[in-house]
């Protein structure tokens, strides 16, 4: 098992960065005292997979209207929202942001799909066109050199990291881990033995 996989260390709220790397925003609310989450859910049946994992960290996702999901307000998540709020409010990439397992994992279940070649993509948010240059470098730093696409490309929904070929796709299986309980096996990274096209 690799230092940097899902299963290296135990689940903590600092994981919850993985939400953030996709569509996934936080918001302080009136002093800053309290923070909360609010994730859309791109892909139809993820929800009960992502509000269990996201449960193993103290934190309860409730669905909402709009198809997202999103936690109450918490004093103990305002130092994750400091960190990836800019000094303008504008949702940013903490400098040393070094992604792992764990937040691999809840970026891969929020916001991930198999790509229409073989490879695997990482949605990003559409809306935050600042994070996706500092998400390339910190999944390069991961060891796993993403392709930017924009939506269209690959089948991908939005802009989007793909993952792709063989030793990369190991890797990123490596670190992220079985597919979640009730999540189709085939929305999961997964090894096929060979390159990716």
């Amino acid at each position: 098992m690799s230092l940097f996989s899902a299963e290296a260390r135990p689940a903590g709220l600092a994981d919850l960065a993985g939400l953030l790397c996709g569509p996934g925003r936080i918001a302080r609310f009136g002093a800053g005292d309290t923070a909360r989450l609010d994730v859309p859910l791109p892909h139809a049946g993820r929800e009960r997979s992502l509000r269990a994992v996201v449960a193993a960290r103290d934190v309860a996702l409730r669905p909402d209207d709009d198809g997202s999901v999103r936690s109450a307000y918490r004093r103990d998540l305002v130092p994750l929202a400091r960190a990836w709020t800019g000094p303008h409010g504008a949702k940013c990439v903490p400098a040393d942001f070094q992604l792992d397992g764990a937040t691999l994992r809840l970026w891969a279940l929020a916001a991930g799909c198999a790509d229409l070649r073989g490879g695997y993509l990482l949605l990003l948010d559409p809306e935050a066109v600042d994070t996706h240059g500092p998400l390339v470098a910190a999944t390069t730093r991961a060891g796993l050199p993403p392709a930017r696409l924009v939506a269209g490309e690959c089948g991908a929904p939005g802009p989007a990291l793909r993952i792709h070929g063989a030793r990369r796709v190991a890797r990123l299986v490596e670190l992220v881990g079985p597919a979640p309980s009730g999540l189709d096996p085939a929305d999961w990274p997964r090894y096929r033995g060979r390159a990716a096209a």
